[in-house]
């Protein structure tokens, strides 16, 4: 029969709602039930395109027998990481801190108070690889809980109080030795012959390509931008990147990014759409242009939802198999393309007999150019269309705000540079489902909706940051002056809710449930820490009015984040990326004049200025807001006016005067 999941919003949960497992979602009937049982609670936690979750959830959670040890011996909760960020948070400290290690399946073992005294992974049904059966932790599991229930209790106790005693670094300024330091630090852990950072499994650095485009910029530093450029062309060139209809995959299992694990995910191709745009914007790379606009298309294709907004991810699995989608045989090709293309195809996508995956597979890898672009648009339509009869992976539709408003920052801007008005279309489409949909009549922003149905949950601090930094480049592309108005709003939360006195940011609400710790994480990880994503919105929002407060807001954000940045800085790109904004000032432009092909121009143009979070505005004469106070056309002409901190050169009206 079904359990307790089958009114969830969430794919992840509706995956496991006709389990046999009694699985309930997180909130305090769980807890309550755990306390009237006597019961610890079992907290699963993992998410919709995770393979390792589909697997445990295959060998143990829809068996019957493992099912009902599960329900007479615990309070069973599953929670889907991207719609509660805040529960996987304190859960995955404490995981990490007890078994030196994390991932998802987590699975953690709490007593009724909330208080975790077993943390783990992925457990097997069967014992394998040093690994216990997971029916074999289960019995340990209860029998600890009748027989020592003194012992459990100071175990979940003392791991609470570890984690609330363990703080950051002293935050100190991140200003140019700082960085020069982190930029030292990240060219030690380079790998010069595959690209990226350490060794495998490799996930694409997004953020800290981001950061080292903007030293580069500001220091001219030839070695920043050379591991930039390496690490792109490695990353779009290997079977990480889907070489048939763009978008990356979520990581490499190997250093030279041969072989993904299949899902891909929303923030990761958001993140790398602006990275790859930048650094085409920096050096004229067509490799980095092509991959910037094939992105683009990916998500407007594969994740936008009818509603308008942009969907978590796509599977890693097709029909239980991982990565069936995507690879493909010799033979393969040559059923589709006959002999002799069959075996051209074969050779420049690196398609091998012996294969590079599993079971004589291989990705798609384009080391090289293709020496005839006609034939290779034919065949890579060919291989589309045959592709398109494979089962595709399923997607997780749920609409998380953070990410969305990642998606726009990039498409918007993407669209506008780009000159391909539809991208620009989406996001804001996107910006204004999380209008409609995600903001409450309070104001309040809610973190995830599916099918247009808002969730429950409330917007954590990445969601404010993220997607106020996504309205305000809304802003700057319709010359609305709304888009403003609704980042204040999304930014004065930050600042009254989110912020101590001192201006350390915490990653849920002062208002928010409570749980055993109040989470605050500042390095980044696949997606911008929630400190750092409200660094970057309040960095540009601060550009666009003129607000000295929120700017101090940012700088303190940065400072907070500070030992992220100079002990571990490959989880600290996003704030040295709002660190080198602010070191520039950051540059405000305004382009002021009627809509028309002679504004385009230049606001095009403006755009296309690598300096550092450059902050660029676009709108008719008298938008309503500051920093176009005072600012005109010239002599009937769009005019560009180029400030810093408000003081702005004389407005050109020819690009060829431009000057940023």
């Amino acid at each position: 029969m079904p359990n307790r999941l089958a009114d969830a919003t969430s794919p992840y949960l509706l995956q496991h709602a006709d389990n046999p497992v009694d699985w309930q979602e997180w909130g305090d009937e769980a807890f309550a039930e755990a306390r009237r049982r006597d019961v610890p609670v079992l907290l699963s936690v993992g998410y919709a395109a995770c393979h390792w979750c589909h697997v445990m959830a295959h060998e143990s959670f829809e068996d019957q027998a493992t099912a009902d040890y599960m329900n007479a011996h615990f309070v069973n909760v599953k929670v889907d990481r991207e719609e509660r960020p805040d529960v996987d948070a304190v859960y995955m400290k404490a995981t990490q801190a007890m078994t030196g290690q994390g991932g998802w399946p987590m699975t953690c073992v709490l007593t009724p108070a909330g208080e975790p005294f077993f943390a783990g992974t992925y457990f097997p049904k069967e014992p394998r690889q040093g690994m216990p059966a997971f029916s074999q932790v289960l019995a340990t599991l209860a029998d600890a809980w009748q027989t020592k229930r003194e012992q459990v209790d100071k175990i979940g106790a003392d791991v609470v109080s570890h984690l609330a005693s363990l703080g950051d670094a002293p935050g100190s300024a991140v200003g140019e030795t700082e960085l020069d330091d982190a930029v030292r630090t990240l060219a030690s852990q380079y790998d010069a012959q595959a690209g990226g950072f350490g060794a495998s499994p490799k996930f694409p650095p997004g953020m800290v390509l981001e950061a080292l485009l903007r030293y580069a910029h500001r220091t001219g530093s030839s070695d920043a931008l050379a591991m930039v450029e390496h690490t792109a062309s490695a990353m779009a060139r290997g079977g990480m990147y889907d070489q048939l209809a763009g978008g990356f995959a979520r990581y490499s299992v190997d250093r030279f990014w041969r072989v993904p694990h299949f899902e891909k995910m929303l923030y990761d191709n958001a993140l790398l759409l602006r990275v790859y745009l930048h650094l085409w914007r920096q050096t004229g790379s067509p490799l980095a242009r092509r991959v910037a606009h094939e992105t683009a298309v990916f998500l407007l294709a594969d994740l936008r939802t009818p509603e308008g907004g942009f969907a978590s991810a796509l599977d890693a699995d097709t029909d239980g198999v991982e990565g069936a989608f995507y690879v493909w045989t010799p033979e393969q090709l040559t059923d589709v393309l006959g002999e002799d293309d069959g075996a051209w195809a074969a050779g420049l996508l690196e398609v091998t007999a012996a294969g590079t995956f599993e079971h004589g597979q291989s990705t798609l890898q384009l080391l090289a150019d293709p020496d005839d672009d006609p034939r290779w648009s034919r065949v890579r339509e060919r291989l589309l269309v045959a592709r398109a009869t494979r089962t595709v992976p399923a997607t997780d539709d749920k609409v998380v705000a953070a990410w969305n408003g990642l998606a726009v920052t990039a498409l918007v801007e993407a669209g506008t540079l780009l000159e391909e008005p539809s991208f620009v279309e989406a996001g804001v489409a996107a910006a204004q489902l999380l209008v409609d949909v995600h903001t409450g009549d309070d104001g309040a922003l809610v973190r995830t909706s599916r099918h247009g149905r808002p969730g429950t949950n409330a917007g954590v601090l990445e969601d404010h940051g993220c997607v106020a930094e996504a309205y305000l480049a809304v802003l700057g592309v319709t010359g609305d002056a709304v888009w403003l108005e609704r980042a204040g709003d999304l930014l004065d939360t930050v600042l009254s809710k989110f912020a101590d006195d001192d201006g350390v940011l915490h990653d849920t609400a002062s208002d928010a449930e409570a749980l055993v710790l109040r989470p605050r994480d500042v390095s980044d990880n696949a997606s911008p820490s929630g400190t750092s994503a409200a660094a970057m919105a309040l960095v540009a929002y601060a550009a666009v009015t003129g607000s000295a407060r929120h700017a101090a807001a940012a700088e303190a954000a940065v400072t907070s984040a500070a030992g992220v940045v100079t002990q571990a800085p490959r989880f600290g790109g996003w704030t040295m990326a709002a660190a080198e904004a602010l070191l520039a000032g950051p540059v405000e432009i305004a382009v002021v004049g009627p809509a028309g092909p002679e504004r385009d121009v230049l606001h095009r143009a403006a755009l296309a200025s690598a300096s550092p979070g450059a902050v660029v505005v676009a709108g008719e004469p008298g938008l309503d807001v500051p920093l176009f106070e005072g600012r005109d056309v010239v002599d009937g002409l769009p005019a560009a006016y180029v400030c810093r901190s408000f003081v702005c050169r004389r407005p050109v009206t020819d690009v060829a005067d431009l000057e940023i």
